[in-house]
């Protein structure tokens, strides 16, 4: 099986195969490769997406974010950005858009490849689900074990937190950062619509400098 690795970024490509293997999901894993290709996997349901360009800004800025607050508050962190996190036992695998291990950098430090589920997972994922997915990825978030998961519309950024019984609810705070609200980054992703990525960068990180310690 081969995969052809020009997919245009100016349009969505969108393929969704059904009862399909973790064989199968796996061979396609070592075929995509490198190539800006998502490919999410739920328990026989299989979807092949690539990025828009829009998809790409949001995330890179909201990762931006994380690290800025992340740097302020000299807290150790590890960008695992679209590392692709499974776990056969739970029949689900995905890219994320991004991750971070925050609370759990001493447990993967110097890893190649995270092994879930003998790894931890990420401590914070973001998803932009700006286009239609027939995938669900709220749940395979969950079977994979991700505690929080900020989750941008196009218009809002949401937080949500895993709770003991496997599903994700809106929470008011973010659990990697109390002292943040999603309302406190709006601003910020607003701006996103007239000004370069330079520009809202400068203004987040003028934001973090003002946050008391």
């Amino acid at each position: 099986m081969t995969i052809a690795a020009d997919i245009p970024l100016d349009r969505p490509q969108h393929i969704v195969l059904d009862e399909m293997t973790w064989d199968l999901y796996d061979h396609l894993l070592r075929v995509v490769g490198d190539r800006p290709i998502r490919i999410t996997y739920f328990r026989g349901r299989l979807e092949i997406m690539s990025p828009l360009l829009s998809h790409e800004r949001w995330k890179g800025m909201i990762g931006r974010m994380i690290e800025s607050l992340a740097r302020a508050r000299k807290m150790p962190f590890i960008r695992a950005g679209s590392t692709t996190l499974r776990r056969q036992d739970e029949d689900a695998g995905l890219e994320p858009d991004e991750c971070y291990y925050l609370q759990h950098v001493r447990n993967v430090l110097g890893k190649e490849r995270i092994q879930l589920p003998d790894d931890p997972p990420p401590d914070l994922a973001v998803e932009i689900d700006i286009t239609r997915r027939s995938v669900g990825r709220q749940p395979i978030y969950a079977a994979l074990g991700v505690p929080e998961l900020w989750r941008f519309d196009g218009k809002r950024l949401h937080f949500l937190n895993l709770t003991a019984d496997g599903r994700y609810e809106l929470v008011d705070r973010s659990l990697a950062f109390p002292f943040l609200s999603a309302a406190d980054l709006q601003p910020f992703l607003e701006r996103m619509h007239a000004e370069d990525d330079m520009a809202v960068t400068d203004a987040f990180d003028e934001w973090v400098r003002t946050l008391k310690p």
